[in-house]
């Protein structure tokens, strides 16, 4: 697992997107704003599961695809099917979604490779309860990104990356910022899935999740972890260290989009949401405010 944090001290400019199944729509809605404008200044990129996946659209410049994935193959029941879980199946079968997805919806993967800017995804593994940096290959995408999306307990099963089992990378640790810095970047744009001043809140974990982790004690002190790992990484959003640089872009406090949403109107609403604030985002940007070009 060498490949997994590779420290680049002459990476100074970093793009963390947070996961969060479908409140993704709202990155998409920012990284298209980001397409159409030809933003992509960054050294790096690291992504947390549907963070990770909206991240390789951008970065292979495929304007609208995470939009249409998330409209159209994430609403399927294909994908999600309370009754298949009830039967013993996937609640969210993301290896459906990945692999199905990217045979029906083109992704420029030799545009991604080319423009050099490499993506890292998060998961986190069954083993230790730690998370993983992968950095993202064509030998490896296919991989990587259902692992970095494997919601535990939504979807049966641990997706093997290299030979090790792993699950969602948010598990153990839903906001890469702290990774970001530790790998030279100061200079840091953040997305998020959830509106500022949000936070998690401890508490005792509920039984089933318990008996979903009972042969997993690793893991499970991940999960129990998670919301403190959280809100350090909020707290380093809004004091980071001197000399570093992080830059927010969030949903707003009206956010329509939950995680399992399907409703195609509040989906819409929070791409256009995430649009609209990537563009505000852009037009801030003292070296980009008289070069772009008017919203439509």
């Amino acid at each position: 697992m060498d490949d997994c944090i590779l420290i680049n001290e002459n990476s100074q400019s970093a793009l963390v997107v947070e996961g969060g199944a479908m409140r993704g729509i709202f990155a998409a809605g920012v990284l298209d704003a980001f397409l159409e404008a030809d933003y992509r200044p960054f050294d790096f990129a690291i992504g947390v599961s549907a963070g990770s996946t909206n991240l390789i659209g951008y970065l292979a410049g495929n304007h609208g695809r995470s939009r249409q994935i998330l409209m159209d193959h994430a609403r399927r029941a294909d994908f999600i099917d309370w009754r298949r879980y009830l039967r013993g199946g996937h609640f969210c079968d993301i290896g459906w979604l990945w692999h199905e997805s990217y045979q029906d919806i083109p992704l420029s993967v030799d545009s991604y490779v080319e423009n050099g800017i490499p993506l890292y995804a998060v998961t986190t593994s069954i083993n230790t309860g730690e998370a993983r940096y992968l950095k993202v290959t064509p030998e490896n995408m296919h991989e990587v990104f259902p692992a970095s999306c494997a919601i535990p307990v939504a979807y049966r099963g641990f997706p093997e990356v290299d030979g090790e089992p792993m699950t969602d990378g948010g598990l153990a640790d839903s906001i890469p910022i702290i990774q970001a810095y530790q790998q030279g970047a100061r200079n840091i744009t953040v997305i998020l899935s959830r509106p500022l001043g949000y936070r998690k809140i401890k508490g005792p974990a509920p039984k089933f999740i318990k008996q979903f982790f009972r042969d997993h004690a690793r893991l499970f002190e991940a999960v129990l972890e998670r919301g403190e790992k959280y809100n350090r990484a909020l707290e380093f959003i809004e004091v980071p260290p001197e000399g570093c640089q992080v830059s927010v872009i969030a949903p707003p406090d009206n956010f329509p989009v939950k995680r399992f949403t399907q409703e195609a109107e509040l989906l819409e609403e929070g791409y256009e949401s995430g649009r609209a604030r990537g563009w505000e985002f852009l037009r801030e940007l003292p070296d980009q405010r008289d070069s772009l070009p008017s919203i439509e």
